[in-house]
């Protein structure tokens, strides 16, 4: 397997809209840990682009859709996708909630119920990554760690939005 840190089929850089703002410290701290996890190692690949990467990724959310703005790493566009919230809504709802009590029982309960919640969290983090993977499927090609780092980073602009 190629090494990730050589590959051209890679993200070198993600950007947020940062005019959404800033949102809670555990928050803001889940979304520098999936930026560094998704930079330090990744499979991204816009199909069909013949030029190669590595990329850069801004996202950022325009009129309640997820808006995926690809560039090469010499900041030339290579592909825009403008993708519908309506399948992830109800799975970041979800997900929102059940990371504020995951974010209450660290502060308040017992080792078991805090690893029961963490279980339904990480549960439904793999719901919304297999969704954003299958929302991306024929735009961008991505394993399913990647799409668990981006599905981190679409709720972080959720939260912030």
């Amino acid at each position: 397997m190629a090494d990730p840190q050589t590959s051209t089929a890679r993200l070198i850089d993600v950007e947020l809209d940062e005019s959404i703002g800033r949102s809670t410290p555990d928050v803001e701290h889940e979304r520098a840990v999936a930026i560094f996890d998704l930079i330090e190692e990744n499979s991204f690949q816009p199909a069909g682009d013949e030029g190669g990467g590595p990329y850069r990724l801004k996202l950022s959310l325009v009129d309640a859709r997820l808006v995926f703005s690809v560039t090469r790493e010499n900041m030339e566009d290579v592909v825009t996708h403008i993708l519908s919230l309506t399948p992830l809504r109800r799975i970041v709802k979800d997900y929102f909630m059940i990371c504020e009590s995951y974010y209450d029982a660290i502060r308040t309960s017992s080792p078991s119920q805090i690893e029961a919640i963490d279980m339904g969290r990480r549960g439904l983090h793999n719901e919304g990554s297999q969704t954003l993977m299958d929302r991306l499927s024929g735009k961008i090609d991505v394993d399913f760690d990647t799409a668990r780092r981006l599905f981190t980073l679409v709720c972080v602009l959720h939260w912030r939005g």
